[in-house]
């Protein structure tokens, strides 16, 4: 495969009417950094660039700016002009000489049940927003089961060590083992085959996949079998039964870290970018300086005996979710046991946490300045459109940023907010502040085909809003949980509600101008997308007012004025649900069907439709602290699942009301949680078709909730 083919096949794949209009050529690198180039020469347009990531760049940047065209995760506008217009030459380099995609997370909460038809697309987005070293973790069942034979294991203590289809990373960083098991027959070997695409591809393009590097974590039956080696129990993680971590010390750990890379690159190959995070969100057994460099010395010869180019790409997370144990001291120690030029960095947050700022750049080694905005994929337009406009390249310019070298998507979950990850993406190739005002005008223009001033309003209204720094829906960990997703409460000042004044005006005018624009774009995915986006962000806060009322209501023993108000509550869930069942990617059947494909008999199948369910809602344990960590507005989850939990809390506060009695909390806690449970291993089928308009819906629902959303916002009150 040449390194025309891959752009030449999203040519093929996404353009097929006009694949002979345009012209692929390489261009060199200077310094190594990509370059792209776009020019119209005769009839047709030239993409020239440095890799095959460069080449698809310049057909994006041509789409978008010279073509008002869009492909996004959602949807795609791809009305080209005929004749395509056509372009005196521009040159565009970046920065940057990494351009990271993923976290470990997004492997649960996106990506774990995925094809080749859908990965095929993801890499193909990846390629045209400038992505070049994605994380590639899919298929670390296979080299893990191939390690543990060696080590003379039984699949029986394998199959014991690796978690479930929707977990696979959390095992992987070491967080749990065994939960939501075992996998389906197939899986393995059916991932390892897929894999094998997905890094083929990815290389094609010329992209550096970063694979999986040995971390210390090791089944628990290793003891059994070398009875004389050294393995500590690590604490706890949110709960779940502690791992095992195999001491750096200890002969065997340089012994398997070989033998994992080792299996590894047999298996997928290797561009020598391997990452491992040891201590993701635990701690350490020791804060001693020495010790933490004897470890990451022991990590990395793990990767560089099997590999002697290996390079350790490090999430910095635990420097500021541990912050307390992780002091400067600590992190240099760490950073000191690995060789210079052998160590990437990962500013995880650095939108709204920067660590390099904390930690003088990452004391000089290389890093790269993340995004990591969604935590377990939770609801909600949201998102720090400054912060990716004007510090990212302010971080850039900043003398002090020591050796920044990339910038990266770090996101537990995708496919939300896809403006916000459009102009980020669109950064790598800016070295100055982008000025919103204008990049959302053109935004809106070419998401849905043509300019309307409605729309370019709307936008700049939820830029301000929605998209602002200061009035986001986010608390110190990713998006606010909305009322709607909450196990049901009567505390008033929970959700949503700390930013409804500084949001709302602003989203019912956003929600009013683009459905004016409906009869010039009603049939635009992108556009439909947005309608139910803005939507349901109106009719959460609408939700969340309702909340407030009957708090009030049952703190004054008033029956008469909670029935309507409840009642109320719950049709805006049920509408809700039907909103967002009028586009695809709201249906949590498509969610289920992606997980039961992979099963090959009934008990598979139930087994994998579980981990999907349990994923979104109870996480763990029926008791588990992760419970609605990964919660969404989804058409079927919110109407089978947060309504039927509202439901409960209603019937038994009625009950309550009516009998004079006080309410008991701890019997509804039971109920709910018993609910929940059989909730996870129901097999009733979900929708996985759309189902009705969103613009008639926007419109009815629009109408019927403004009066209520326009009236002044209540204070705070206690929790009844």
């Amino acid at each position: 495969m040449t390194s025309d083919d891959p752009v030449r096949g999203i040519l093929q794949r996404w353009l097929p009417d006009h694949v002979e209009s345009f012209s692929l050529e390489t261009l060199a690198s200077p310094d190594g950094l990509d370059v792209f180039e776009i020019e119209s020469v005769g009839a047709k347009v030239v993409l020239r660039g440095t890799t095959g990531v460069a080449q698809a760049s310049a057909l994006n940047w041509y789409l978008k700016y010279s073509c008002n065209c869009h492909i996004s995760w959602d949807s795609t506008q791809l009305a080209l002009p005929d004749p395509l217009p056509r372009i005196e030459k521009v040159r565009i380099s970046t920065p940057y000489r990494y351009r990271y995609d993923f976290n470990y997370c997004t492997y649960s909460y996106s990506l774990p049940f995925w094809d080749w038809e859908r990965w095929q697309r993801e890499i193909d987005w990846m390629a045209l927003n400038g992505i070049n070293a994605p994380l590639s973790i899919t298929g670390q069942e296979a080299v893990w089961q191939a390690v543990c034979r060696q080590l003379g294991l039984a699949d029986a203590q394998i199959d014991e060590f690796l978690v479930g289809a929707a977990y696979l990373p959390f095992g992987w960083m070491g967080c749990i083992d065994g939960w939501a098991g075992p996998l389906p027959a197939g899986w393995i070997s059916e991932h390892a085959a897929l894999q094998k695409r997905i890094v083929e591809r990815q290389r094609a393009f010329g992209m550096t996949p970063i694979l999986q590097g040995f971390t210390g974590h090791v089944p628990p039956a290793l003891s059994q079998v070398f009875p004389d080696c050294t393995v500590h129990q690590l604490s706890s993680w949110a709960g779940f039964t502690p791992t095992y971590f195999l001491d750096p010390a200890d002969p065997l750990f340089e012994r398997i870290g070989h033998a994992f890379i080792a299996e590894q690159t047999r298996q997928y190959g290797t561009n020598h970018l391997y990452a491992a995070d040891t201590f993701i969100e635990m701690v350490p057994a020791s804060n001693d300086p020495a010790l933490l460099t004897a470890l990451s010395q022991s990590i990395y010869q793990g990767m560089a005996s099997a590999d002697p180019q290996a390079v350790w790409v490090l999430q910095g997370w635990p420097f500021l979710y541990k912050e307390d144990f992780w002091q400067p001291e600590q992190i240099q120690a760490v950073l000191r046991g690995v060789p210079e030029g052998r160590l990437l960095l990962l500013d995880l947050y650095a939108e709204e946490y920067p660590q390099w700022k904390k930690t003088d750049a990452f004391y000089g080694r290389p890093w790269v300045w993340c995004m990591l905005h969604s935590f377990g994929g939770r609801p909600g337009l949201y998102g720090n459109f400054p912060a990716v406009a004007r510090e990212l390249p302010s971080a850039l310019n900043d003398p002090g940023h020591g050796q920044l070298s990339g910038i990266g998507i770090s996101a537990e979950a995708i496919e939300s907010n896809p403006a916000l990850y459009d102009l980020f993406c669109e950064m790598a190739w800016h070295r100055q502040p982008v000025d919103l005002s204008t990049w959302t005008a053109r935004y809106a223009a070419r998401r849905y085909g043509q300019k309307l001033d409605a729309a370019e309003q709307a936008w700049a209204l939820l830029s301000t809003s929605v998209y602002d720094t200061h009035n986001q829906l986010r608390d110190t960990y990713g998006g606010m949980r909305s009322v709607v997703c909450q196990r049901p409460h009567l505390d008033a000042n929970r959700g949503w509600r700390a930013k409804r004044a500084a949001q709302l005006p602003q989203v019912i005018e956003a929600w009013r101008l683009l459905l004016n624009c409906a009869e010039h774009v009603g049939n635009i995915g992108g556009f439909q997308r947005d309608l139910v986006d803005v939507g349901l962000q109106a009719m959460t806060f609408a939700a969340e007012t309702l909340h407030t009322r009957i708090v009030a209501a049952c703190n004054a023993h008033d029956l008469s004025t909670f029935r309507p108000l409840s009642a109320q509550f719950l049709q805006i869930i049920a509408q809700m649900d039907a909103l967002a069942g009028t586009r695809p990617e709201f249906l949590l059947g498509n969610w289920i069907a992606s997980a039961r494909r992979h099963g090959a008999n009934d008990a598979e199948r139930a087994q994998l439709e579980w981990n999907a369910r349990l994923l979104v809602t109870l996480w763990g344990e029926p008791n588990s602290i992760l419970h609605d960590y990964s919660c969404r507005y989804w058409a079927g989850l919110l109407n089978t699942f947060y309504r039927s939990r509202w439901e409960m809390l209603f019937q038994q506060l009625e009950q309550a009301l009516e009998s004079g009695t006080p309410f008991d909390a701890a019997a509804l806690e039971r109920r709910v949680i018993a609910f929940e449970d059989a909730w996870t291993h129901d097999t009733s089928p979900m929708a996985m078709q759309p189902i009705g308009d969103p613009v008639s819906l926007g419109r009815q629902f629009l109408a019927q909730y403004q009066p209520l959303l326009s009236e002044p916002t209540e204070g705070a009150m206690p929790a009844s």
